[in-house]
């Protein structure tokens, strides 16, 4: 349990959590960037970013989708 309590303690800005998240979705990684994240990133942060990085993907492709179908009609 004292894990987690310090998991969610790190001090790691919200900025850096997203640009792990963005590299992560890209798919690419150093692994020596990969070890430092998971020693400084929250986890709580790491999930929300990752949610909101999912939202905004999403909403990506559907707009992209929509243009492209009201070009082709």
């Amino acid at each position: 349990m004292s894990d987690l309590k310090d998991a969610s303690q790190r001090k790691a800005a919200f900025m850096a959590t997203v640009k792990a998240v963005f590299w992560s979705f890209f798919g690419v990684r150093k692994r020596k960037d990969y070890e430092s994240d998971a020693n400084q990133l929250n986890p709580l942060h790491v999930v929300i970013a990752g949610v909101i990085g999912a939202i905004i993907f999403a909403t990506i492709l559907i707009v992209i989708v929509k243009i492209v179908v009201a070009r082709a009609a």
